[in-house]
Order: structure tokens, then C-alpha cells, then sequence
């Protein structure tokens, strides 16, 4: 039967089958172990000694209920956009003069990411707040992941996303509001204010909203950029040159990565981790030295228990648009670069109306995760003045 789109918006409870539960913790206690690569350490991808020790943890320790109840604490919806369902947080502040958020994760996240922002942002008074700073807080999953996947059809770039963001909103009522995100979701935040200028009233993003520079950079260029900047170059270069491969995969044959990882658990904790330990600040840190360990294991049930690991690699890479220059929306847009980010200043401004910059000497990719307080600081102080 063909399902005829309408603006209907159905309520969510999660609810995960104890049978799915089951299978998971039999699954980890059948795991087919890999010997040690010489040395086990992280230079060889994540060591096995350290995943047995979380994979333990996972199947005796954890409690998945308890992340459910966090959760469905959260009202939670769904909506079919251009053909595909969207799943989304959607939490309304006390507040009546409260400031419409729309926040979108990025790739290896999900809306857990930002379960301990929701009360902060949504009733800053219960939290040492000011009233004024309130925020109605919309927080969506990707479309093809966790709970907004798979995808149904192919071409969801950025563009897409963004306006399937905007007739979100539009549904939800709110004709005017801000927008947050990192990773995906700076391109996505990005591109919702060149799709809805005139709603969207700024764009804040973790880590800079793009363009990075064309590496390699010619001398000259390069010798005019300052210290900072000539740092971040340098970790882009060496990123090309020993983490691109992720990227490699994932945009050519995600639905080959998407067997493996969608019927082994450890296989797709270990995917996942491999980027908590690059991307989180300190380098050198264990994952759950920087963010809370059964977090980790939340954001990773979100693909496990869905099958994701396929359309979510498919919607963050292999989809992504060409590399042109875009258009510069006019909308006011505030960055805050982490110690781990490499966005710089003077190429995000040839596509963006950068009128914030901060750079921060410590935090990593994960910037709702690491460092929430910086985060709400920035995000209050950013839109305060647009509102």
C-alpha cells in the first residue's frame, strides 16, 4: 500500500524487546576474538586487551533499561519528511519567551549526545540560569540513523537534511529559531541557514562550519597563517594521511562495512570506540576517561539495536555533496573550536557570516559530551543577542 506523507506527528516510546536483549548479551559472550596485533596499542587500531575489558562491562555491567527510562524522559516523536521517517527529541521550557533549538549530532553520535543539555537549555532557572536564556529544544536523529533510519532512498546530503530540518520545524510551529551542531550536523546547520535565511536567526557550530583550507597549502599561503593555524593544517594533513581510511570505506562500500558491523556487536563497539579515543581531548586518554562509560555504550546501543551502521555510513559520507563554494546565507554564525577541531577563521568566513569565534585550549570532537558546560556558556551567550 503507498503511504500517502502527511504532517502527522506520532508520539515515540522506546521500548526495546527483552528477546533483542538476549540476543545481544549472547552475542558478546560468543565473541570470536582476534589474537593481538604486536604491541596491542591503539596505533594498530583499539587494543584487544582494553575492548575485552568494556565488552565485559557491556554484557554483565550495563543497564540498558536505565538508558531507556533517560530517554523516554525526553518526549520523544516521529514524522514522515520527503519519504523518510524522522525520529526526534522535542522538549518545550516553562519558559514562555524560550527561543526555538534545533540540535543535530553528527557521525559516530546520535541524540544521545545531548541528553544532558536538554534541562540546562530548556529551563535554565532549575539549572543557576537566567529565564532569558531558555531554548524549546528539537533534537533529531539523522536521517538512516538510530531511530530515523534506514534511509528509503539515496541523496541525503546536507541540502536534504536541512530542509527536511526546516518542515520540521514548520510542523512543530516554531517559525523562527536557532540552530546547533557539530561534525554532520555543522554542514547541516550550515545549509538550514541557506535554506530558511530569513527563519533561522543564527547557526552555531562546535568545531567550524567549513570550508577547511585546500591542503596541500602553498608556502606563501601557509607562512601567513599564525601558529594556531599552521597546527590545525598540519593535523588535517596528518589526518589524510593516517585516519582517512574510515572515510575511504564508508563512502565507497558502506553497505559491505554494514555486514559485519550490524551482526557483530563488538564489531561495532570497536568502530565506534577506534573514534572516541582520535576525536575525544586528550589524545592520549582512554574513551572513558573523557565521557562517562555507559554513555559510550548508550550511543552505540542507538546503532546496535537499530542496524544502522550501513545507512548511517551512507548518509555521512557517501552522500555528501559536491565541493564547490556555497553561497554565504547572511545568517550570523558563531563557531567554538575545541583543542581537538581544526576550523580556521579565514576560509570558514569565505562561505559563512562568522560574527563569533571562540578557540578553546582544551575539549575534543565531541563537544556535548566533553565539555556541555563550554557548550551551554557559548550557545547562551551566542544567541542572546539574536533573540
Amino acid at each position: 500500500m503507498l503511504v500517502t506523507e502527511t504532517d502527522e506527528i506520532r508520539p515515540f516510546h522506546l521500548d526495546i524487546p527483552q528477546a533483542a536483549l538476549d540476543e545481544l548479551a549472547a552475542k558478546l559472550a560468543a565473541t570470536r576474538w582476534p589474537a593481538p596485533l604486536p604491541g596491542d596499542g591503539w596505533d594498530t587500531g583499539v587494543p584487544t586487551a582494553w575492548l575485552r575489558t568494556l565488552v565485559e562491562h557491556w554484557r554483565t555491567g550495563y543497564d540498558w533499561r536505565a538508558a531507556e527510562r533517560e530517554l523516554n524522559a525526553i518526549p520523544q516523536f516521529t514524522t514522515v519528511i520527503d519519504g523518510q521517517r524522522i525520529h526526534f527529541l522535542h522538549a518545550r521550557s516553562p519558559e514562555p519567551g524560550a527561543l526555538p533549538l534545533i540540535l543535530t549530532h553528527g557521525w559516530p553520535g546520535s541524540v544521545v549526545e545531548f541528553l544532558d543539555l536538554v534541562g540546562p537549555l530548556t529551563d535554565p532557572r532549575a539549572h543557576g540560569g537566567d529565564a532569558g536564556d531558555a531554548f524549546h529544544v528539537v533534537i533529531p536523529s539523522l536521517p538512516g540513523f538510530g531511530f530515523s533510519g534506514p534511509v528509503s532512498d539515496a541523496g541525503w546530503d546536507t541540502n536534504r537534511i536541512a530542509r527536511a530540518w526546516a518542515e520540521l520545524m514548520r510542523r512543530l510551529g516554531y517559525a523562527r529559531f536557532g540552530a546547533q551542531g557539530g561534525d554532520v550536523g555543522a554542514g547541516v546547520c550550515a545549509e538550514l541557514g541557506r535554506v530558511a535565511p530569513d527563519r533561522v536567526v543564527g547557526v552555531h557550530v562546535n568545531g567550524g562550519p567549513g570550508p577547511m583550507p585546500p591542503v596541500p597549502l602553498p608556502d606563501e599561503e601557509r607562512a601567513a597563517l599564525s601558529a594556531l593555524e599552521q597546527d590545525r593544517v598540519a593535523r588535517i594533513e596528518a589526518f589524510l594521511q593516517e585516519e582517512f581510511g574510515y572515510i575511504a570505506v564508508q563512502s565507497t562500500r558502506p553497505q559491505t562495512l554494514g555486514y559485519g558491523l550490524v551482526d557483530s556487536p563488538v564489531g561495532q563497539l570497536a568502530w565506534i570506540m577506534d573514534k572516541f579515543r582520535e576525536w575525544t581531548h586528550p589524545r592520549h586518554a582512554l574513551p572513558e576517561e573523557v565521557v562517562d562509560r555507559d554513555r559510550l555504550l548508550t550511543n552505540v546501543m542507538l546503532y546496535w539495536l537499530t542496524g544502522t551502521a550501513g545507512s548511517a555510513a551512507y548518509v555521512g559520507y557517501a552522500q555528501a555533496e559536491g565541493w564547490g563554494p556555497k553561497e554565504n546565507s547572511g545568517v550570523p554564525t558563531a563557531a567554538l573550536v575545541f583543542a581537538h577541531d581544526v576550523g580556521i577563521r579565514r576560509y570558514a568566513e569565505r562561505e559563512n557570516t562568522i560574527v563569533r569565534w571562540t578557540d578553546v585550549d582544551r575539549g575534543g570532537h565531541f563537544a556535548a559530551l566533553e565539555e556541555p558546560d563550554l557548550l551551554l556558556q557559548d550557545v547562551r551567550e551566542f544567541f542572546g543577542s539574536l533573540r
